[in-house]
C-alpha cells in the first residue's frame, strides 16, 4: 500500500507559491509543442503558424476548462463565491470544458488565417494525451479525484483525505488517456489515416472509452453524486463518443488528404 502525503505545491519562496497542478499545465503545452514542431511540422512557416496557434490554444484551454468546472461541477458554490472563479492554481479544471475551448480557440484561428481547423485540432488530438498524462498526476499529487475504497495490493491511502485504501483512479487514468491514448494515435491509428479529421474523431472516441471506464472506480463528486448510476463524468463521455463516431463517419466519406 502507498502512503499519498505529497505537498501540493512544488516551489515556495516566501508568500509566493507555484503548484505541481500548475505546473502540470506548463509542462503538457510545452512538451506538446515540441514534440508537434519536431515531428510534424517540416517547414519554418509552419512552425510559425503553429506558434501563433498555441497562445489562442493557451487561452481557449484555461477559460473552457475553468468555466467547465465552474458550470457543470460545482455551479451553486462558485455562484456564492465568485471571485473564488478566477483560482485556477488551486485545482478545479475540466477536461471537457477545455475540450470545448480547445475547439472554439481552433475554429476563431482558423477563420483568422483562412485554413482547415481540423489541420490543427488533428495536431492537438496527437499531443493532448501528453498535457492529460500531466494533468492526472497533479491531480495524484493534489489527492484530488480519488478512487474507490478497495483492498488491492496496489491501494493508496490519501491521508488528506481520510485514512481508507483507495484505487489510484488518477493514475489509471494517466496510464489510459495519457500513455496508451498517446501510443495508440501516434504509433498505431496514424499509419491508416489518410484524411483531415479522422485523427480528432479517434482521439475524442477512444478517449471517451478510457474516461468512461476509468470513472468506475473513482469516486463521483459529492455535490452532484451518479445519475441513473452514471457519474457526470461518464454520462459527458458518452456525448463526445457520439460527437467521435459522427465526426469519424463524416470525415470519412470525404477524400482529403491527410499527409
Amino acid at each position: 500500500m502507498f502512503i499519498n502525503n505529497f505537498d501540493p505545491v512544488a516551489i515556495s519562496l516566501f508568500s509566493f507559491e507555484i503548484r505541481w497542478y500548475s505546473l502540470s499545465y506548463i509542462f503538457g503545452i510545452l512538451f506538446g509543442w515540441t514534440y508537434i514542431n519536431n515531428r510534424f511540422l517540416k517547414t519554418i512557416e509552419d512552425k510559425k503558424l503553429f506558434s501563433d496557434y498555441i497562445s489562442y490554444l493557451i487561452i481557449g484551454i484555461i477559460i473552457g476548462g475553468r468555466l467547465g468546472y465552474v458550470i457543470i461541477y460545482n455551479f451553486q458554490y462558485y455562484l456564492q463565491n465568485l471571485k473564488e472563479i478566477i483560482f485556477i492554481w488551486e485545482g478545479g479544471m475540466s477536461f471537457h470544458g477545455g475540450l470545448i475551448g480547445v475547439i472554439a480557440s481552433s475554429l476563431i484561428f482558423s477563420k483568422v488565417k483562412k485554413i482547415n481547423c481540423f489541420i490543427y485540432l488533428d495536431l492537438v488530438s496527437l499531443a493532448a494525451p501528453i498535457g492529460i498524462f500531466f494533468g492526472r498526476l497533479s491531480n495524484f499529487v493534489n489527492s484530488e479525484l480519488i478512487g474507490k475504497v478497495t483492498d488491492l495490493p496496489w491501494a493508496v491511502r490519501f491521508i488528506k483525505v481520510d485514512n481508507l485504501t483507495r484505487h489510484p483512479s488518477q493514475i489509471y487514468e494517466a496510464v489510459l488517456e495519457g500513455v496508451v491514448l498517446f501510443f495508440l494515435l501516434n504509433f498505431i491509428l496514424i499509419k491508416k489515416i489518410d484524411k483531415i479529421g479522422v485523427i480528432s474523431s479517434y482521439f475524442l472516441i477512444f478517449y471517451s472509452i478510457f474516461r468512461f471506464l476509468s470513472e468506475f472506480t473513482r469516486e463521483p463528486d459529492l455535490q452532484i453524486g451518479l445519475i441513473y448510476n452514471l457519474s457526470v463524468g461518464q454520462i459527458i463521455s458518452i456525448v463526445t463518443l457520439m460527437f467521435g463516431t459522427i465526426l469519424f463517419l463524416l470525415k470519412n466519406e470525404k477524400n482529403n488528404n491527410f499527409r
